[in-house]
Formats: structure tokens, C-alpha cells, sequence
């Protein structure tokens, strides 16, 4: 495997970013992007691009299609086709077009919290009624659907369901068998599932990434799936992502529907996908190596009791790490106590609803150092609670 140099520090104040654009004496560990230097393959082609000086109107690159087949392919084991593929230029601007072609203002629309507080967002900007089905936590912390809830939220108004694996914010990869269970109860209502899958590239070695749309054609028609290089290759600034519609009648009327209003990727993001998935599979495997070894280590300082009252389930995928701070003193809103005594910016909990109030959710796709400083600094601010 290449050599890349993940404990790089690389200072992202001044730069016009969402996380780290506060104080100097505040560490983000906040927005799901990571502190890592793109790939070089990508970082190359943009160059190439940049340095050619002329940035007119452009058309979609002729391989583009057949590059994302490909990757969809080697790393989810799933064959779909060029034809099947649109290119919104993020996933959330593709799950909001789909789910406002479909549902009509009142229509319900079907999640799982806690989850990323967008879902909640796309239910409100639609004018549609939110059913929440909420994930059931077990005893060891860890996060599964529960059927029974899905039969209790939904009823004759439920048009969509917003699926969100790899899960954000509790890191869980559904199994197949959930998947399979879900896919059934969507099936029998006629519901179509929006898949945000956008964390899909992000699976540690003891799971495994199961596009819903894969596990067959009944389903396959009733599912819109999204995935993106955003969060993969920390592109998220150049705007593109992937939309995945089998059902022809479905793909045509987004087509139609998008006109005039959704924008092609950027010729600057199209560049930087394409390179991504055709030559960052090395770069993304020496990444989540790393990324493996800060969950790993993560794991071991709250095991160990250094912050003292926390618990943490093992996240199977992405690079966020689900906290419960229910038994310590910071219950009642944990990432506000983190900010004013430790000055570590993470996400409340209830960002994500209700089911989420007691936990934080911290970014650990940083260099170990900065991991560590945020575990310090948390760490001696417990102590003193």
C-alpha cells in the first residue's frame, strides 16, 4: 500500500471552512469532513484543469459514467448501469428534488432517528408530515432498527422513507437481514426509499456496505439511491455526488423535473469525482486504516475510564464517534458544557432529535494528535465537573 501521511497537521483557519473558522482557542471537532489533505491523484487533476486556464461551459466527461459503474461495483458489489446515473451536486439537494417529485405537501415522510438533522429539514421544507421510527438502543449501546416502530409510524399518508446507511450519527452499517426487513415493509406499502448512502466508502474491516437497491429488482425500483466523494475523499467544497435510479419512469421524471432548477456538477467537482474514483482506492484504504486505528484508540481511552461517566458503542462505518454523556454531569446539554470548560466545538445530540438528547457527536477523521488534544482537553474538564 502507497505511503500517505495521515498525521499531517494542516491548518484550516482563514480558509473559509464551516468547522474551523472560530476562535484559536477553540478545537472543532464538529462537521462531518475530515482534516486530511485530499488524494494526490485528485489534487493533480484539479491542477491539470486550473492550469489549463479556460473554464467555459463544459459537458459531462465521456468516462465519468463508467468510472462511477465501476467503483460501485469493486466496492459495494453491486452492478448497476451508466444509464441508471444522475449528478446533483450534493446528496441532500438530491434527496430534497426527489422526495418534493414524489410526495405532495401533508404526504408523510417516514425516518429513523436519530439521524442527520437535514432528513428533518427536507420534512419541513417540503410542507410534509414527519413519522419518525426511531432506532431502539441496546443494552451495550449499540443502535438497530426496530420493525415494530416503523408499523407504528407509519400509515396510508406515508409516501417516502429516508434511509440514512452507514448510519449518521451512530455509525452503524445495517445488516442485511434489517435491510431485507425494511425492504419489505416498503415494499408492501409502495413507499419509496431515499437512500442517503452517502458514508458508504467509510466501512471498517468487520463490516460491510449493503446498497438497499441491490437486494433486488422489486426494490431496486422503489429505491433512489445517493452516494458522493465528498466525505470519502474530503471534497465536499466542489459540489458533486452521485444519484443511482434503476426505475427508468422514476430517472425520467427527475430529469424532467430538474430542469431549469439543479444545476450540473461543476466542471471542477466532476474533475475531482472522476479522478477520485478511478485512482483513490489506495489513498481510501490507507485512510480508513488510519481512521480504524483513531476509532480503536478512541475506544480504548473510554474504556479505560479517562472520561469518567461516558460510554461509546463501536461505530461499524464513518468516522464519527456517538457519545453517551447520560451518567455524567453534563447530561443536560453535554457539547455546551465541552465548549465552555474545554472550548471542543462537537454536536449537541438533540441536533439530531430527540432520541439523541445526553449524546455529542465528535469527528475523529483528524491526525491522532488532534484526537488526542480533544480527549485531553475533555478529559480534564470532566475531572473538574
Amino acid at each position: 500500500m502507497p505511503e500517505f501521511d495521515f498525521d499531517a497537521p494542516i491548518d484550516r483557519r482563514h480558509s473559509d471552512s464551516v468547522k474551523w473558522d472560530y476562535p484559536n482557542d477553540i478545537l472543532p471537532m464538529w462537521v462531518a469532513d475530515t482534516d486530511f489533505m485530499a488524494p494526490p491523484a485528485v489534487i493533480e487533476a484539479l491542477h491539470r484543469r486550473v492550469n489549463h486556464g479556460v473554464f467555459g461551459y463544459h459537458r459531462e466527461s465521456p468516462t465519468l459514467r463508467q468510472t462511477v459503474v465501476q467503483w460501485v461495483a469493486e466496492r459495494y458489489g453491486w452492478d448497476i448501469e451508466p444509464e441508471w446515473l444522475i449528478f446533483p451536486p450534493d446528496v441532500m439537494v438530491g434527496m430534497n428534488w426527489a422526495a418534493q417529485m414524489v410526495a405532495r405537501p401533508g404526504d408523510g415522510v417516514l425516518l429513523q432517528s436519530p439521524v442527520y438533522r437535514p432528513f428533518f429539514r427536507l420534512v419541513r421544507y417540503g410542507g410534509f408530515t414527519l413519522q419518525d421510527a426511531p432506532l431502539a438502543e441496546d443494552a451495550s449501546g449499540r443502535w438497530r432498527m426496530e420493525l415494530a416502530a416503523l408499523e407504528r409510524a407509519a400509515d396510508d399518508r406515508t409516501r417516502v422513507f429516508l434511509l440514512c446507511n452507514p448510519q449518521n450519527p451512530t455509525g452503524r452499517v445495517f445488516t442485511r437481514a434489517e435491510l431485507e426487513s425494511l425492504a419489505q415493509f416498503c415494499f408492501e406499502r409502495d413507499i419509496l426509499i431515499l437512500a442517503d448512502e452517502i458514508h458508504a466508502d467509510l466501512i471498517y474491516a468487520e463490516s460491510h456496505h449493503i446498497p438497499i437497491a441491490s437486494l433486488g429488482p422489486d426494490i431496486a425500483a422503489r429505491t433512489i439511491t445517493f452516494i458522493a466523494p465528498s466525505k470519502t475523499f474530503n471534497i465536499a467544497g466542489l459540489k458533486s455526488a452521485v444519484g443511482i435510479i434503476p426505475n427508468p419512469e422514476l430517472r425520467e421524471r427527475m430529469e424532467a423535473s430538474a430542469r431549469g432548477l439543479i444545476p450540473v456538477i461543476n466542471v471542477l467537482g466532476m474533475t475531482a469525482m472522476e479522478a477520485a474514483y478511478r485512482e483513490g482506492g489506495p489513498w481510501l484504504d490507507a485512510m480508513l486504516a488510519y481512521l480504524q486505528k483513531n476509532r480503536d484508540h478512541l475506544l480504548g481511552v473510554i474504556d479505560a475510564g479517562r472520561l469518567p461517566g461516558v460510554r461509546m458503542a463501536r461505530p461499524d462505518g464513518t468516522f464519527l464517534a456517538w457519545l453517551d454523556f447520560r451518567n455524567t454531569p453534563w447530561a443536560d446539554a453535554p457539547a455546551r458544557h465541552i465548549l465552555e470548560k474545554a472550548r471542543v466545538l462537537l454536536n449537541e445530540g438533540d441536533w439530531f432529535g430527540d432520541r439523541g438528547r445526553g449524546f455529542v457527536r465528535l469527528n475523529f477523521g483528524c491526525p491522532r494528535a488532534t484526537l488526542d488534544e480533544g480527549i485531553e482537553r475533555i478529559a480534564r474538564a470532566l475531572r473538574r465537573a
